[in-house]
């Protein structure tokens, strides 16, 4: 039997949902207020900058009074500190909310415990740790960016039964690579572009952008279209390829030059000491929170070798490629799998 105090962390944790893709890079959260088994209030953080959840759940309260007789639930820690907007504990205490149900603390070193002590010093109860699991796995990014002070990297490719990523363009005719080339469907293209608004940044190096000439945008699905991120450490390609154009941010990580031009970004690396690492410190202080790496097979057959990747994303497609690119061997744990457009989506996790 589902507890109560789950049942209501569930809503919450439904409701922060919402604010993917929008709120980074704060933690996604919902709260709900409940008065003698009735939800008569409830909010998410909706966008970077803007109130939070529990001022949300609390402004649609209509009736003010029975906040001291509420419980409210909310799946992280009530901040403590004044960022874009003032504490939210502060404005529990001063509505002396009966009780409040936490579902994990907070790590950010400027909470972290701090909201939590300011509740019980004002004599309000809380309960902590209710569906702490479910909790951490919404805000993997968030909490991986304040624990390791880099991305949450995610690869993510799509294979053939075969175990090819795409057809070999210099071994086959372009009338067959061209009818080879795609192995995903419509379904899952629409797919892949909805977890780009969701995601900070969307990765590829120089060999990609040379035979594919991708936009790396998010035209399939309405929502924020993410930084775009190129591997060309001797900035080598031509600034006329798609995924270099306007207006998206673009970061370019090279070993030669800094500094920005319109919407270009220059993130010059030292590939004589552990560039990858420099890499992804720097992206996190481009406001890259969460790194989607799409290609190619050398670039992601290189952060699996270096271990520097938290989760994988792989189609597999029941197409066939007659010669091609091989796909990269992913290690980890398997998560769990999805049947899709005829296809099978696996999620692993770096364990």
């Amino acid at each position: 039997m589902i507890h109560t105090h789950e049942l209501y962390m569930q809503r919450c944790l439904e409701l922060a949902r919402l604010g993917a893709g929008l709120v980074s890079p704060n933690p996604m959260v919902g709260a709900v207020i409940v008065h003698q088994g009735k939800i008569i209030g409830e909010g998410w953080h909706q966008k970077y900058g803007t109130a939070h959840a529990e001022v949300n759940a609390i402004n649609q309260v209509k009736d003010k009074s029975l906040l001291a007789q509420s419980d409210l639930y909310v799946n992280l820690e009530p901040c403590s500190h004044t960022g874009k907007t003032p504490p939210c504990a502060d404005l529990i205490v001063q509505h002396k909310i009966k009780r409040v149900i936490i579902g994990m603390v907070d790590p950010n070193p400027l909470v972290s415990g701090k909201g939590i002590s300011l509740l019980k010093e004002a004599g309000i109860e809380t309960v902590l740790d209710v569906l702490k699991p479910a909790c951490v796995a919404l805000n993997k990014r968030f909490l991986h960016a304040i624990q390791f002070q880099k991305p949450y990297v995610i690869l993510k490719w799509a294979q053939t039964r075969n175990g090819f990523l795409a057809p070999d363009s210099l071994k086959l005719s372009p009338e067959k690579f061209e009818e080879e080339r795609h192995i995903t469907g419509f379904m899952v293209q629409r797919l892949v572009h909805k977890w780009r608004t969701q995601e900070d940044g969307i990765m590829v190096a120089t060999h990609t952008v040379v035979t594919d000439n991708p936009a790396l945008d998010a035209r399939a699905w309405s929502g924020r279209a993410p930084i775009r991120v190129v591997l060309d450490l001797n900035l080598r390609l031509p600034l006329d390829k798609k995924v270099f154009l306007a207006p998206q941010k673009t970061i370019i990580v090279n070993a030669i030059k800094e500094g920005a031009i319109d919407n270009l970004h220059y993130l010059k690396v030292n590939v004589a000491h552990n560039w990858m690492e420099e890499m992804l410190q720097k992206l996190l202080s481009f406001g890259v929170q969460s790194l989607v790496v799409e290609g190619g097979a050398k670039w992601l057959n290189a952060l699996i070798e270096a271990g520097y990747w938290n989760e994988a994303l792989v189609f597999y497609s029941p197409k066939h490629i007659s010669e091609g690119i091989a796909a990269p061997a992913i290690g980890g744990k398997l998560a769990q799998q999805f049947e899709l457009d005829n296809m099978l989506l696996s999620q692993y996790f770096n364990s």
